[in-house]
């Protein structure tokens, strides 16, 4: 009993079902996807409704997916039967709800208060959330939950700032389960249909083959270059999880081909694996799919999905373009050889095996520039990855492989779906109390209304959330509590909830709860904390990016063409020579001075003012020419000495 209580306060356990369970984890997976597919496409049905259903769907596949505990000795496979009776109250509430909706959705709280069984029923759905919470994500989660209920129901008590009117069980529980303040907000609806659309376009590609493709192309690509193992964990974790926008998920993934490869190349097993989590971690912010924090963005501020991606183009790349340069760099100064030539596909060759695979891609990017929702556009994806696999017999999705790709696709969702769920727990309390508009005015007097302070504490806002959440709620969180600081201090509302959102995301690699390089680290066999540190040395760029474009707009393309290409040339120089000055090489080994240098450019690269761009360039130059001449000096007394053994 000890063992039990002890054990609840850490996460759950994953199981691998087995038998009767396994089916009815399919049917109910399966049901789930195929439902969504249809409430979203073609049903018209009230959001009460559907996300009810949906949430139902997710804590029944919750509590048969997830154990207890880690913490007791015997973790079974099968579920127990207080998890059936999880499952069973979690459908008799979706059921409920759905019968009840059109009730619910017109009823005016005065006039007709809740039933004893909309208190039941709504209870049944925050608690199972709570507890699905703490399985599948962790305990600190509820921790925020936990405080988010105790200030709503006693914090009148309090004085001064924080104090707020006096709310009943029987009110909160009202804001929680029957309002679109609470369980029934932007995070479960935004999970519940676009989100999860995604996670169905993922799980399709990945049964197609795409995954594969996407692998041998980046081997194709970067494989004959020094290091190109590395640099091919780099683009295949882009390709990748640039469509899964899990950084976990990503690591998991391509992890277990990427990073046994790298060691064998020659990088250490702590490199190899921050390698991968660094890279995994960049694919949140990569368009063309970016993960769920961006269409929790869309929805959290009325933008179009369209218009996310285009400005998170730049900034994606500039990530990318700095890791493959650290990568660069670091095998340059490991003097790594370069693999064997016929061990490399050729690229015209991986091409004509599978070029299809980015039909997919254009048709999400053309579609989200033509306007369509998010949820139709993944929906047309997966009819486009079902019509491209049939270019050739082994790529063929037949009726199997389909529905086992709706089950992975319901299946992937679970932790996301849940996380959003917590996450409307937290914000009915943010938003009844008032507790948003306080700390904006906290954050501010803190940093006296100056910018850059501000910035500062948002941003270790956002990392202290992710450490202990997923990017999802870290994000709306973060957004709710600290964006209106930030666009009261004149930024636009993209620049301030795309700061947010890449803080949430890199939180993945930052120590000491990071759970991406926690991820890589396992596959390496390596010291989760060094994959951590070496992971934020490699991907800092990401933790610089956000500076950038508040200071300068145009890398959120604001701005005319010239304005544009400028801020994105200099930035790139700024990022090359930023990964030159961290690894210590760029010609040859850097000394102190120059690596100083070079980490200066790197810094002046976040404004693209044009006297900053020509101090920068000429500052390099000078770095690459003393470089240069050093190799040459090198260089010419080895040759020499080859010429003596010659003539001996």
């Amino acid at each position: 009993m000890e063992s039990l209580l002890y054990g609840w306060f850490v996460e759950g356990y994953k199981r691998n079902l087995t038998g009767l369970n396994r089916k009815l984890f399919i049917i109910l997976a399966f049901g789930l996807s195929v439902y969504q597919i249809w409430s979203v496409i073609f049903g018209k049905i009230d959001p009460l409704n559907q996300l009810a259903l949906h949430l139902a769907f997710i804590l029944a596949l919750t509590f048969l997916l997830y154990g207890y505990t880690k913490k007791v000795a015997i973790r079974s496979h099968r579920p127990s039967f207080i998890d059936y009776g999880f499952v069973i109250l979690a459908i008799s509430a979706g059921i409920y709800f759905t019968v009840h909706a059109g009730r619910i959705a017109v009823r005016i709280p005065i006039m007709n208060p809740l039933t004893a069984w909309d208190i039941f029923f709504g209870l049944v759905f925050i608690l199972l959330t709570i507890e699905a919470t703490r399985r599948t994500i962790g305990f600190p989660i509820v921790v925020l939950v936990f405080l988010g209920f105790g200030y709503t129901l006693w914090g009148h008590h309090l004085n001064g700032l924080f104090t707020h009117r006096e709310m009943s069980a029987v009110e909160f529980i009202e804001e929680l389960s029957f309002s679109f303040n609470g369980l029934w907000g932007s995070p479960i609806s935004v999970a519940a249909s676009f989100v999860f659309m995604f996670m169905l376009f993922g799980a399709f590609l990945q049964k197609s083959g795409a995954g594969e493709f996407f692998f041998r192309i980046s081997i194709a690509i970067a494989g004959r270059t020094r290091g190109g193992s590395a640099k091919v964990a780099v683009l295949a974790s882009a390709l990748f999880g640039s469509i899964s926008g899990s950084p976990t998920a990503n690591v998991v993934t391509t992890g277990n081909f990427t990073i046994p490869i790298s060691k064998k190349s020659g990088y250490t097993p702590t490199v190899a694996a921050a390698v991968e989590a660094a890279a995994s971690t960049g694919g949140s912010i990569l368009p063309p799919v970016m993960g769920s924090s961006a269409f929790l963005m869309a929805a959290v501020t009325q933008m179009s999905y369209g218009s996310i991606v285009i400005a998170a183009v730049i900034p994606g790349i500039l990530y990318y373009v700095s890791l493959f340069a650290m990568v660069h760099f670091e095998a340059m100064r490991l003097n790594l050889p370069r693999p064997a030539k016929e061990d490399i596909p050729k690229v015209t060759d991986v091409l004509k095996e599978g070029w299809f695979y980015f039909i997919p891609l254009i048709v999400l990017v053309f579609l989200l520039l033509q306007g369509y929702s998010a949820s139709r556009t993944g929906f047309y994806g997966i009819l486009a990855v079902v019509i491209v696999s049939w270019f050739r017999k082994e790529t063929r999705m037949g009726f199997g492989k389909i529905c086992s790709a709706l089950v992975d696709g319901a299946k992937s969702s679970v932790p996301v779906t849940i996380a959003c769920a917590a996450a409307g727990l937290i914000i009915a309390g943010i938003m009844t109390t008032g507790l948003g508009g306080k700390v904006t005015s906290i954050v501010l007097g803190l940093t006296e209304g100056m910018l850059f302070p501000t910035l500062i504490l948002v941003m270790l806002i956002c990392i202290v959330l992710g450490m202990g959440m997923p990017v999802a709620a870290a994000y709306i969180l973060t957004a709710m509590l600290a964006a209106p600081s930030l666009i009261e201090l004149g930024l636009s509302v993209t620049a301030a909830h795309l700061f947010i959102v890449y803080f949430s995301i890199f939180s993945a690699i930052t120590p000491p709860v990071a759970v991406a390089a926690y991820a890589a680290a396992g596959i390496a066999d390596a010291n989760p904390n060094r994959v951590g540190l070496e992971a934020v040395k490699l991907g800092i760029v990401g933790f610089v990016v956000p500076y950038m474009f508040v200071m300068e707009p145009a890398l959120l393309m604001e701005g005319n063409f010239g304005e544009v290409l400028l801020a994105f040339l200099t930035a790139a120089i700024g990022v090359i020579a930023l990964a030159a000055g961290i690894i210590g090489w760029l010609r040859t080994k850097a000394t102190l001075l120059e690596r100083i240098l070079l980490i200066i450019i790197g810094a002046l690269s976040m404004y693209a003012s044009l006297w900053t761009s020509v101090i920068g360039i000429i500052m390099l130059i000078l770095v690459f020419a003393v470089q240069y001449k050093r190799k040459e000096e090198m260089t010419v007394p080895q040759d020499h000495m080859d010429r003596q053994r010659v003539s001996l």
